[in-house]
């Protein structure tokens, strides 16, 4: 990553929560990299360099380490994979919106200290868009639990911004990576020449590659001028069949054995499976196209090879 520096880049200090995640740990790697300090949030003292306390108990930050930092990063939030029952579906509310609340007063308390704030959202806010026309960031959220986790999440950032501390809200897609994530998990069956496109295969997937998911990180931190909600996908979401025939494709595999769709619901319920697994989200990146930002791996089959090594 360290060849996405200008050549008067100083080093900074970017505070980073959910930094041992799939995302985070890869942006602390890159953020290193280029000569920055990643500073990790943690819950409990590691004796990491730089690091910032977060008491989850009574949702408070170590406003002094913070003071330190010149950029927040905020990534962390429960694994939304799982049965929704009541319970599951308010711990991973709670812990999108009340700790993003937590850090953005925090942060609005601050005399000196981040004036950017980038924070994780998720394509989820547009709800199911069935077959119809791509989503951007004009286009108003859906109606569903995802739209609604969305909308509060974004709106826990507005103490940060009233405080003129410049918040990126990125709404991120299917990251893909070959550690972890919705990838990670197709590639067993996949590789045994058992994958197959999902319940009829016409959902919209929009993804984006992990080197870019990072990149795109770095970019809202570095530029100026993105500020507010942003797609983090590629600009060319696919259905599921088609994601199907290019995974199969890189990996040299049959994809002929559809999973028909009462699977996933059995796996995770009706309401998560149909939201995560069978619903269609289709959404393009015209914020961030507009803002210059350029993909490295805007088609799937090339960003499939790169996150597996092929």
């Amino acid at each position: 990553m360290a060849d996405e520096l200008d050549a008067d880049h100083a080093p900074r200090r970017i505070a980073v929560s959910g930094a041992t995640g799939l995302v985070g740990k890869a942006l602390c790697d890159a953020l290193r990299d280029r000569g920055d300090t990643a500073c990790p949030i943690v819950r409990s003292s590691k004796g990491l360099p730089g690091e910032v306390l977060w008491d989850t108990d009574h949702h408070t930050f170590d406003a002094e380490a913070l003071t330190a930092c010149d950029s927040v990063v905020h990534l962390a939030g429960e694994n939304i994979m799982g049965r929704w029952t009541e319970e599951k579906k308010k711990s991973v509310r709670d812990s999108r919106v009340d700790s993003t609340r937590a850090l953005s007063e925090t942060l609005a308390r601050l005399d000196t200290g981040p004036r950017t704030l980038v924070c994780a959202s998720a394509i989820g806010y547009y709800g199911d868009t069935g077959q119809t026309g791509a989503r951007n960031e004009s286009d108003p959220p859906g109606d569903d639990y995802l739209a609604e986790v969305c909308v509060q999440w974004e709106a826990a950032t507005q103490p940060a911004s009233q405080a003129g501390i410049r918040v990126v809200n990125l709404r991120i897609g299917i990251v893909l990576s070959a550690d972890g994530g919705a990838l990670a998990a197709m590639l067993p069956p996949f590789k045994l020449g058992l994958g197959g496109r999902v319940g009829a295969g016409t959902q919209w997937m929009s993804w984006i590659g992990l080197a870019d998911m990072v990149r795109i990180i770095l970019f809202a931190i570095d530029n100026e001028t993105l500020r507010g909600p942003c797609n983090a996908v590629a600009p060319e979401p696919i259905q599921n069949t088609g994601f199907t025939k290019a995974l199969g494709g890189v990996l040299g595999r049959p994809t002929c054995l559809p999973v028909p769709a009462f699977a996933p619901k059995l796996l995770y319920g009706r309401e998560a499976a149909e939201a995560l697994v069978l619903g269609s989200i289709r959404v393009v990146p015209d914020k961030l196209t507009e803002a210059g930002f350029t993909f490295e791996h805007s088609d799937l089959s090339d960003a499939l090879r790169h996150e597996l090594g092929r």
